[in-house]
């Protein structure tokens, strides 16, 4: 059954959202260092998908119950409360990592951080390269 995402890559320049929709200045300059890690790992330039969330490269998934669709091989989303990652399927496949993050909660796909000065980039960059090097081996990233 083919997927009929409402979260697809829109037209809006992911730049001009930061600067529109982004009010907390830390948040924003926190989403400019995370689109230079993540463009920096993937190779993709960031893209709008729906709207708020900022996506790098895509691949293509088919789930269990047969839902298939595409989604950004990674991406985040700068929300009020928090900045939502989504760099791992499974936040829980790499404790070395979250253990050694800082300050942070997870979802079972996402991580939660306030901001970037909460946690350890170092750790949050290798997170995010030995994460997507994960999904390359499961799945035809695009």
């Amino acid at each position: 059954m083919k997927n009929e995402n409402q979260t697809t890559v829109t037209g809006v320049n992911p730049f001009d959202f930061l600067a529109e929709w982004v009010g907390d200045e830390q948040k924003r300059q926190d989403s400019l260092t995370l689109i230079e890690m993540m463009q920096k790992i993937t190779g993709h330039p960031p893209k709008m998908w729906g709207p708020t969330m900022i996506g790098f490269g895509t691949y293509h998934y088919i789930s269990p119950s047969g839902r298939e669709g595409d989604w950004p091989s990674m991406s985040f989303s700068p929300r009020k409360a928090a900045i939502s990652l989504y760099i791992t399927m499974d936040a829980t496949a790499h404790p070395e990592f979250m253990e050694k993050l800082g300050k942070h909660t997870t979802g079972k796909g996402c991580i939660y951080i306030k901001r970037l000065s909460d946690i350890d980039m170092s750790v949050l960059e290798e997170l995010t390269r030995v994460s997507y090097e994960d999904l390359k081996r499961q799945f035809a990233v695009k």
